[in-house]
């Protein structure tokens, strides 16, 4: 049984002429950004990877189908749409199997462009480690998908709402290479810096390219994810936003949310925190990534 892929006509262009194509996440769509702006985020971060000579790919789950690229009135669609699954590697076959629609975390993205032959993929920032996963274990599925699935994933880093340090010890154990691109340091998403330092750093993105090449040489299973800061001129400081985290994540756990609904939440609270200026710097970290993504995609043909 073949997967049921539905390209755009955009995609299947791009994959008869041998265009580079970067895939594009849709959780980002439906459950990371308010209407409008997650479709105008949407679009820009498409024009962006266009401008840099490849053709994006966003990923969705729609009429029990894998769409690799969306068309405008698609992107309109699943921007306004309402109960859109949030689809990971453990409910991505159920919602396919039942008809629904769906949006791609990390993990089913990775799943989707790898059975589309798409080799790179850009969003904001991993899944990882929650706060208080010792006892919780909440651990993002993304962290094994990283480990399982030979796709090179473009992100800010880790949310810095996440155990960072604990994220970036599971990455370790799984095997999976962490290299950040300009800088010695991690990245926190919205913050350059987060004080941890990258286990790898490449600034070339066909050394970045090589690498993931390199890994299907060597018999390595599993993607790399690339560590891409957020411009200086939209980054918010890890002081400024830590104790906005901290209270954040107080009224989650008081209210009793937990599993997909923590990050939804943390992401909106965090933008009444900060008077929306997290929503500005997602924006400028994803369309940042968007690009980096384009460039490393021009040295990994099909």
């Amino acid at each position: 049984m073949n997967a049921p892929l539905i390209y755009s006509p955009e995609v299947t262009e791009a994959r008869a002429k041998g265009t580079p194509i970067v895939a594009l996440e849709s959780t980002i769509i439906t459950h990371g950004m308010p209407y409008p702006q997650n479709v105008e985020t949407a679009r820009m971060v498409e024009e962006d990877i266009r401008v840099a000579g490849a053709v994006p790919a966003t990923i969705a789950i729609m009429d029990g189908s894998i769409h690799i690229g969306l068309t405008d009135a698609q992107l309109d669609t699943l921007a306004q749409a309402m109960g859109v699954a949030k689809l990971s590697r453990a409910d991505l076959a159920a919602c396919l199997a039942t008809g629904g629609i769906g949006a791609t975390t990390v993990a089913a993205t990775m799943i989707c462009a790898h059975l589309a032959g798409i080799a790179v993929f850009a969003t904001g920032g991993i899944g990882g480690v929650h706060q208080g996963a010792e006892h919780s274990f909440d651990i993002s599925a993304d962290l094994q998908e990283l480990a399982a699935t030979p796709v090179t994933v473009v992100a800010a880093g880790a949310k810095a709402i996440l155990d960072l340090p604990k994220t970036l010890e599971v990455l370790e154990t799984l095997g999976v290479p962490v290299i950040a691109v300009g800088q010695d340091a991690f990245p926190a998403f919205w913050s350059r810096d987060s004080g941890l330092p990258a286990p790898l750093r490449l600034d070339d993105p066909e050394q970045i390219a090589r690498a993931h090449r390199m890994r299907a040489t060597l018999g390595l299973p599993g993607g790399q994810l690339v560590a891409n800061p957020i411009p200086e001129d939209a980054e918010i400081p890890s002081a400024t936003l830590a104790p906005m985290i901290a209270k954040a994540q107080v009224e989650a756990e008081a209210q009793g949310i937990t599993g997909k609904g923590v990050t939804p939440f943390l992401l909106q609270r965090l933008f009444e925190l900060t008077d929306g200026q997290s929503l500005a710097s997602n924006i400028a970290l994803v369309r940042n990534n968007a690009r980096l993504a384009a460039a490393i995609a021009q040295h990994l043909p099909d």
